[in-house]
């Protein structure tokens, strides 16, 4: 008979033990004073317009809406004429440090697939290394090379091989 009543007791005592005996008190009231019916309400803020920082790349008249770099046959140094364009970008960049890019390198038909891809790598990198230099960071930059895998222009003319000589830059969306 003592083990029926062993049980309940344990569980009494189990539950004396967890509660609590300490008074507290109840966190003071902050009161206000009523408004006052002379008090003006301060007019609603205007609703913030969120700024798309990519609007400038989007905008024909800018020169970030430039993106491609042209290169000289089996050649990766970035162009005098393109350096003014590759420092739009950096600075670009540097300005918005949440904005990412890819740059594709690539190449005209001539050459062999393996060659083509280093050459298109080498292009890449080289206009990676140019918007670094304009402020831009690494981590902004992804290059990669498409070799003679994307052409911009078909055939086998000059015309043609100048149109596929040369590195794109993709804002973050595009890619």
């Amino acid at each position: 008979m003592s083990k029926k009543l062993l049980l309940p007791t344990l569980l009494a005592l189990a539950l004396a033990a967890c509660s609590s005996t300490t008074s507290e008190k109840p966190a003071p009231v902050e009161t206000k004073p009523a408004p006052s019916t002379t008090e003006t309400k301060p007019a609603p803020a205007p609703e913030a317009k969120a700024v798309d920082p990519l609007a400038a790349v989007k905008d024909p008249s800018n020169i970030l809406s430039k993106r491609s770099v042209f290169f000289d046959f089996d050649k990766f140094d970035v162009k005098s004429d393109y350096q003014a364009l590759v420092q739009a970008h950096g600075k670009f960049l540097a300005a918005n440090p949440t904005v990412k890019i890819l740059i594709q390198g690539n190449t005209d038909e001539r050459g062999s697939r393996e060659y083509n891809l280093a050459l298109g790598q080498k292009r890449a990198d080289a206009v990676k290394k140019s918007l670094g230099l304009s402020g831009a960071t690494e981590a902004q930059i992804e290059s990669v090379s498409l070799g003679e895998e994307k052409p911009r222009a078909t055939g086998s003319s000059e015309e043609a091989y100048t149109e596929n000589r040369r590195a794109d830059i993709l804002y973050q969306g595009e890619y």
